[in-house]
């Protein structure tokens, strides 16, 4: 149940936030500014890339190692194709992970590492196995942990990573807004720099900035009547979120929200981009999960029985390719099977500015619904 009264009581939530959720969504901005300025004195624009890398290769554990792939992926379109390498292992366990190299890896691709721990050993196994094999090999993970022992000098480049004092007093998640920021900035950097994407640090700046922005806007101080981020949160309190997105830009951050609403708050989601979004989903919003599935629920007793779970689509949309659409048809779908939707749209901006926007408001809006569902 949603203790929709938390939502607005500042010193609730900051009481409830053990993990620091709410502290890193409203900190992203100041850890892009961290992330880059670490970035650029690790010697980054001393760099002299020999061409573009044929492929971009990602490991790393959890979420966040998934997120940084898919964002960098999408921002560096299919001319360089990234792949994300993933673990295998008989636990989660920093100690029981192993990356492999694809067989066809060389001199003339590039392994980029992201990790909020830096101790797996897996990880210093494929630096060195990636090293032999003479790819190029670019870490990001905490200033003095294991790995960047293991990376710096001959085997590759180490960028640190920008952390905060209260990252320790909590296992950290992989979804958790601080994590994404403080690994992405230095890949978007690095990658302008090979040229795969385009992310000076003018660019970073305008990320930063609006990732204060949103702060401003879906801040805990900010009541739920003009919040978006908390007022998401209490849509979809007791719902199965169905994700749509539409644009470039929204896919990764409607596949992020689906993980953040997983790992963070508890809440299982499905997520897709339209226009097939409307094919794979319409059977499940004409099924007992639509909001009108149920006639009776209205006359439920509200305190004695639990209510029933119902589908509420959220869509996330960012410049629809040559301006087609397919928001109108998929209101349409929802509405047709009484099933509720809400929408989030970003200002305008550059590509990496609406990206980081749609990701920041639903970052706080998973926030919120963890804090408030005391998960």
């Amino acid at each position: 149940m949603l203790d929709e009264t938390l939502l607005d009581n500042p010193q609730g939530l900051a009481a409830a936030d053990h993990r620091g959720l709410l502290r890193g969504a409203a900190e992203a901005g100041a850890r892009v500014r961290t992330a880059a300025r670490l970035t650029a004195e690790a010697g980054l624009s001393q760099l002299k890339p020999d061409g573009r890398p044929r492929a971009v290769l990602i490991a790393g554990p959890g979420a966040a190692a998934t997120h940084a792939a898919d964002l960098l992926g999408t921002l560096a379109g299919p001319g360089s194709p990234v792949t994300r390498l993933a673990p295998s292992g008989v636990a989660p366990a920093a100690g029981a992970l192993r990356w492999d190299l694809p067989g066809w890896a060389g001199s003339v691709d590039l392994l980029l590492i992201a990790t909020p721990d830096g101790a797996e050993p897996g990880l210093a196994l494929l630096a060195e196995a990636a090293y032999r094999r003479g790819c190029a090999v670019v870490a990001v993970a905490p200033p003095r942990s294991p790995l960047s022992e293991t990376v710096t000098g001959s085997l590759g480049l180490f960028l640190p990573m920008a952390t905060a004092p209260y990252d320790q007093e909590e296992p950290l998640a992989g979804a958790a807004p601080g994590v994404l920021w403080a690994l992405l900035t230095p890949l978007l950097a690095l990658l302008d720099r090979v040229g795969l994407l385009t992310a000076p640090p003018d660019a970073l700046e305008q990320v930063a900035d609006r990732l204060d922005q949103v702060a401003e806007r879906c801040g805990p101080a900010v009541a739920t009547y003009g919040n978006p981020a908390k007022t998401l949160a209490a849509e979809l309190a007791e719902s199965l979120p169905v994700i749509w997105t539409e644009g470039t830009s929204a896919g990764p951050a409607g596949r992020r929200f689906a993980a953040a609403l997983a790992e963070l708050a508890g809440t299982p989601a499905v997520v897709a981009e339209l226009p097939e979004a409307l094919a794979a989903h319409s059977v499940l919003l004409a099924g007992r999960l639509a909001a009108g599935a149920d006639p009776d629920d209205f006359f439920r007793d509200r305190v004695e029985e639990p209510s029933a779970l119902h589908a509420r689509v959220v869509l996330l949309r960012d410049r629809p390719i040559g301006g087609l659409t397919a928001a109108p048809t998929a209101r349409d779908l929802a509405l047709g099977h009484d099933t509720p939707i809400s929408e989030l749209e970003p200002e305008s901006g550059g590509e990496l500015e609406t990206l980081a926007e749609l990701i920041a408001i639903t970052d706080f809006a998973a926030v919120y619904l963890a804090l408030a569902s005391g998960a």
